[in-house]
């Protein structure tokens, strides 16, 4: 059985005993305790969780849900929620193209008074990066609209009060970068340690900062040798170094010919070298669906979370008690979503967004 209020949970058993103080010390606030270590899709059995709530304990309980039905009243849903959360790529654009129908169906729902949240788990790009991107593709959105895996991880920082003084190795592009910079706090790495090498040589010991007191790992084109081990040395060898992912993603969508190696690729290194799981900020944590529903003051039963992949995208929508629509324009096929090998299924499912336009109750 997992306990919220002890450092118990398997994927932070290896922890130091230095970090677990940290954990289990007011910096870390017991109701994060569970939901950010928790990565895995459900099973077909019910999953029993102890959450932390007001000083008491509570038992709750998830099992997957029945199979998915294909949308036929899209009234219906829109009005049975206020807030859609989208996901980006595959969703709203594969690439850097626009898929078929999304100004209009933006356009509709926000005419129906419907907020509208854009989360990725893409960290390349910050918020303010992405509010130029859909800028550039036509759309009207704000950047308090976006929340990416990027700011996830500085607002992760910020939530446990991890200490100015103390630095961040980051293994990603310039969106991290740029996030921490704005909360504030102390980096390395990133673009810059693409270009760096390691001269293998009788006797050679790499040097690392021991002020580093996180590790946060995103998707990197320019991934090498040498940050994987700069990496590892911060983990492994400084006292109470976090180990935190924006995402744990397969694959991503660099351009709409294919598919390519996601974020996952570059934590799954890093598992490897460290034998240490990490703290996952992005979909399917619930971090950032915490966070929305706090900043927004959304009932999560209020939400519907619309993506194209069941691990990251409709589970995050589950672990947070929305509703959940999948569409099939981006990374799930249908032949996916019905094996029978798949346990994730989501409340609907739709070929893409725009059948918002299309699916009335008066053609059902």
């Amino acid at each position: 059985m997992l306990r919220c209020s002890s450092i118990t949970c398997q994927s932070v058993t290896t922890l130091s005993h230095s970090r677990k103080l940290w954990f289990q010390s007011s910096l870390f606030p017991l109701n994060l305790r569970f939901s950010y270590f928790s990565n895995s899709p459900l099973s077909s059995k019910s999953v029993t969780l102890i959450k932390r709530n007001n000083r008491k304990t509570r038992m709750a309980t998830f099992t997957t849900h029945a199979s998915a039905q294909p949308l036929k009243n899209a009234d219906e849903l829109i009005d049975s929620v206020e807030t859609f959360i989208f996901d980006c790529d595959g969703v709203i654009w594969k690439g850097d193209s626009l898929i078929e129908g999304v100004p209009e169906t933006l356009d509709l729902l926000r005419s129906k008074g419907k907020r509208l949240v854009f989360v990725t788990n893409n960290s390349t790009k910050s918020r303010k990066q992405y509010g130029k991107k859909f800028e550039t593709l036509g759309l009207d959105v704000s950047e308090e609209e976006i929340f990416a895996s990027s700011f996830a991880a500085a607002a992760y920082l910020k939530s446990i009060d991890f200490p100015k003084d103390k630095k961040v190795y980051v293994i990603g592009e310039d969106g991290i970068l740029k996030e921490l910079e704005l909360a504030g706090y102390q980096y390395l790495g990133g673009p810059e340690d693409g270009s760096k090498k390691i001269e293998l040589k009788p006797g050679f010991l790499m040097e690392h900062d021991e002020d580093v007191g996180a590790v946060v790992v995103g998707f990197d084109r320019y991934f090498n040798y040498y940050k994987v081990q700069y990496g590892t040395l911060c983990i492994r060898e400084n006292p109470g170094c976090l180990f935190i992912a924006t995402n744990r993603d397969a694959v991503t969508h660099l351009t709409d010919a294919q598919e390519w190696a996601g974020g996952g690729s570059m934590v799954g290194a890093l598992i490897g070298s460290t034998q240490r799981e990490p703290l996952v900020v992005g979909k399917p944590s619930t971090f950032m669906m915490d966070y929305l529903a706090d900043k927004f003051g959304i009932q999560k039963s209020q939400i519907c979370m619309v993506g194209d992949r069941l691990d990251t995208d409709i589970l995050f929508g589950q672990n947070g008690g929305c509703k959940t629509l999948l569409v099939l324009s981006g990374v799930t096929s249908l032949t996916t979503l019905q094996s029978p090998n798949n346990k994730i299924q989501p409340d609907f499912y739709t070929n893409k967004i725009s059948d918002f336009l299309s699916l009335k109750a008066a053609t059902v």
